[in-house]
């Protein structure tokens, strides 16, 4: 997923001399083929996060395109001011990167992690979330970010879980649910983000739950959000964030006022991590393995099914 994140910008550069590329002094091997062949459209602010917003806002105001890219813990956690006042009060076309989200950065502790920013940038009036899940939605949402020519913030997971999608999704409709499959309409239906796209998948094959992919977290469509739950029994979030104000808030905002359905939540729980280890550990801790979430959803799925 990093390849097609890295291969997209390329290409967006290479077309747009307008493009220009800032970092907070992350991501060399990353970005070794852009400063290779778009040299002077790369820029290393430093690490100095709040500057490089306020520098990428300059920028916008007189013709560029600034992609600003950091880890997600700093982009946008720690601009969050600079973005909101910056970017997004006068919706300047910059396309915030937050890279390592969630648990990425397992063994570098909270400081590193970053389970909060769907929630504080979902509150930012004016700003885009976007969540892929594999190289496909990768590309598509690069690719939008770049025409939707406003301010957007694309949240970048565990890169490395395989694809969920068997080819190029196509232009990205914003808001828009994608159906990764279909299942039982007498069972949970999954709605899933980011890096838990591939594990709502795994589970689903073998539950036969249908899945559909949230790429687009704000928006979010309320016609899609509602079909997906009136084709099942009810519904399921799954997402690499804190279960309070992520992808879970905003299906149950939706479903509460126009089509009330029974929702389990499944996110990071409202704590920080007991110890550090490996991304596969502090899943474990936090219940998001696929053993702990399969447990859940069949639990859930038995108390919710109907009276025989």
């Amino acid at each position: 997923m990093r390849e097609a994140f890295s291969n997209t910008l390329v290409q967006l550069a290479l077309a747009d001399p307008k493009v220009l590329l800032l970092t907070g002094d992350h991501g060399y091997a990353l970005f070794d083929e852009f400063r290779k062949r778009c040299p002077e459209q790369y820029i290393n602010a430093g690490i100095a996060e709040q500057n490089m917003v306020g520098m990428a806002a300059g920028l916008a105001r007189v013709g560029f395109r600034p992609f600003v890219y950091g880890l997600a813990a700093f982009v946008p956690i720690r601009t969050v001011e600079q973005i909101k006042l910056d970017i997004a009060h006068d919706c300047l076309p910059v396309v915030l990167l937050g890279d390592g989200a969630g648990f990425v950065y397992s063994h570098l502790g909270t400081s590193h992690q970053s389970t909060e920013d769907i929630a504080c940038t979902r509150a930012i009036p004016g700003l885009e979330v976007l969540s892929p899940a594999d190289r496909f939605e990768m590309t598509a949402t690069m690719e939008y970010a770049y025409a939707a020519n406003r301010p957007v913030y694309l949240r970048m997971g565990k890169s490395d879980r395989g694809d969920v999608h068997a080819g190029p999704i196509g232009p990205l409709r914003s808001g828009r649910l994608l159906k990764i499959r279909d299942g039982r309409s007498d069972r949970p239906g999954l709605i899933a983000t980011g890096s838990m796209v591939r594990s709502a998948a795994d589970i689903a094959q073998e539950l036969d739950l249908a899945v559909w992919s949230a790429l687009s977290l704000k928006p979010l469509s309320a016609d899609d959000v509602c079909a997906a739950a009136r084709a099942c029994s009810s519904l399921v979030t799954l997402e690499e964030h804190s279960v309070l104000g992520g992808l879970g808030a905003a299906v149950v905002e939706i479903t509460s006022e126009q089509y009330p359905v029974r929702v389990l939540r499944i996110g990071v729980p409202d704590r920080f991590s007991e110890h550090c280890g490996t991304h596969a550990y502090l899943l474990r801790e936090h219940g998001l393995d696929n053993e702990s979430v399969r447990a859940r959803i069949t639990a859930f799925a038995s108390a919710t099914e109907p009276a025989k």
